[in-house]
């Protein structure tokens, strides 16, 4: 008797869903609604054109719910499943009782269907007002490549004001018509000519994948368009390589214009410059932890106060290096040099033991999260702030040492440290405080690579060789040569690597500064002086 009963319900079950159904309303809505309850993929793909063309307001809640599995139906009823489990009516949004909902079963799909579902969805949600659900319904249609989306498409871009998003419908379009069999040839070369106006990545592989049977006039039109775009496109990656090679630069200034003060003024090999970098990049994760369990609101302006601590922090443990250890080694290379590798072992393990060995997490305030797009130029935020601060830095350095007493007195240091004690300066104080000076712009410069490398001990073994390998290609001491140094090495490792990779990047760099430095000595800008000539 049980078998008799489910037999007949599978066999009156699809009519017993269009009687309910259409007893409770008429139109194409409804009929779409009673396509989807036969079970049968061709009248499932023929349901979503339909519930498009209705422009029922429930219609995108039903797709979206056939593309996620969760569109159920059987006994008279199409529901669909929420997120706790609970079904609800498909038209009316209402629960069902457990009762009704247990003998509901998915609605099939196959491949077929998931493409007209997708292009269903991109259709309904090109005249979104929220520009991400433009540029994700682009993208859907672009996938799906259905005709039937031309009309919403043409619509959409007619009234489209965001360019990114204008750029992606277009690419939709072009691709629409380039595979459907009935385009005429002049509308498939007018897409041709629109993917090569695009002129990017995309427009490419477009170009590069022809439907089978293309004529030759449109062949051609589509070789000589894509010579064009990978033309422009190779300009606009040299360009794109260059700004990497800027922000790598003054990524570089920041680590390696601290060092260009102690080592200039001092002529000491400071192996533990890397580490006040890194004591910086840690001060801004100390600040960030206690402004989330404190002070949330502040998070935005967790760098700038970050800034002023990792300076004074990073300056003070500077000065107590150089009274506590490098006064006693002056005169001494050799023994200043493996002095401050021992003190950065030293400082590497203490961080350690303090905050653990893993990486630490430094949260990237909403200010600098995002990408500015110029042509085919990507320029993310944060390197565009780090370039910025580089040079800010820079600037109040070239400041400091020019019109304070402080600069006057280190500059008199580094031309002539004998003429400048002679004349009444405590050489021994300015060593301190050069020192101190050079640590804290080392900790202001974690800050900044804190928002673009790992936090972690080992973070300034990153930099301290590629900060020696500037300040003595620039010119040891001078600032000019420091900046000259970051920003051409920068831009030189950038360019190689495309066509060397990065290691061997790195080496034909560091064969080509050993060169340099045979026919220069003192780098491109040496220091005048009698003591610096000597």
């Amino acid at each position: 008797m049980i078998s008799f009963r489910n037999a007949l319900r599978a066999l009156l079950g699809p009519l017993v869903v269009v009687g309910a159904l259409s007893s409770a309303h008429a139109g194409p809505y409804d009929d779409a609604l009673i396509k989807l309850t036969t079970d049968n993929y061709a009248d499932t793909d023929a349901g979503v054109a339909a519930l498009v063309e209705s422009g029922n307001p429930r219609a995108e809640a039903i797709i979206e719910a056939l593309r996620a599995g969760t569109l159920l139906y059987g006994d008279g009823k199409l529901a669909i499943r929420g997120p706790a489990g609970v079904a609800v009516d498909a038209t009316t949004a209402t629960p069902l009782v457990a009762s009704d909902a247990g003998s509901l079963k998915p609605v099939r799909v196959n491949n077929r269907v998931r493409r007209a579902v997708e292009a269903a969805l991109g259709s309904m949600t090109l005249l979104s007002p929220d520009q991400r659900r433009r540029l994700d319904a682009a993208a859907a249609v672009l996938r799906s490549r259905d005709a039937a989306a031309l009309p919403s498409l043409d619509k959409a871009l007619a009234q489209e004001k965001v360019e990114r998003v204008k750029i992606a419908m277009l690419e939709a379009r072009a691709a629409i018509i380039l595979n459907q069999p009935d385009s005429s040839p002049g509308d498939r070369l007018a897409a041709v000519a629109t993917l090569g106006n695009l002129g990017n990545q995309n427009a490419l592989a477009l170009l590069a994948n022809l439907p089978a049977g293309a004529s030759p006039e449109l062949t051609a039109a589509a070789r000589q368009a894509s010579e064009t775009i990978a033309a422009n496109l190779a300009l606009w990656n040299a360009a794109q390589n260059v700004w990497y090679g800027i922000s790598l630069g003054s990524v570089l200034l920041l680590a390696a214009i601290g060092l260009a003060i102690t080592f200039g003024t001092m002529g000491v090999i400071n192996m533990a410059h890397g580490e006040m970098v890194m004591i910086g990049a840690y001060t801004t994760f100390m600040v960030q932890e206690v402004i989330r369990n404190h002070a949330p609101g502040l998070f935005g302006a967790s760098l700038f106060i970050a800034l002023p601590l990792a300076f004074l922090i990073a300056g003070a443990i500077g000065i107590a290096i150089e009274r506590l250890v490098i006064r006693f080694l002056y005169g001494r290379p050799l023994e200043t040099l493996l002095a401050t590798w021992g003190l950065s072992l030293i400082l590497q393990q203490g961080v350690r033991t303090m905050f653990g060995p893993s990486n630490r997490e430094v949260g990237t305030p909403e200010w600098m999260s995002g990408a500015l797009q110029l042509g085919g130029l990507s320029l993310t935020y944060n390197r565009i702030a780090i370039v910025i601060f580089a040079f800010a830095v820079f600037a109040t350095l070239l400041l400091v040492l020019r019109y304070t007493s402080l600069g006057l007195y280190m500059r008199a240091v580094t031309q002539n440290r004998r003429m400048a004690g002679s004349v009444g300066i405590r050489t021994s104080r300015i060593d301190a405080l050069a020192f101190g000076l050079g640590s804290g712009v080392a900790g202001i410069a974690g800050v900044a690579l804190s928002q673009i490398d790992n936090v972690s001990p080992n973070l300034g073994q990153s930099y301290i060789i590629d900060s020696f390998m500037v300040v003595v290609f620039g010119g040891v001491g001078n600032l000019w040569g420091t900046l000259v140094g970051a920003m051409t090495l920068g831009v030189a490792n950038k360019l190689l690597e495309p066509f060397a990779g990065a290691v061997l990047g790195k080496i034909l760099l560091l064969v080509a500064i050993i060169l340099f430095i045979q026919r220069r000595p003192r780098g491109l800008f040496a220091l005048k002086g009698r003591a610096a000539e000597a």
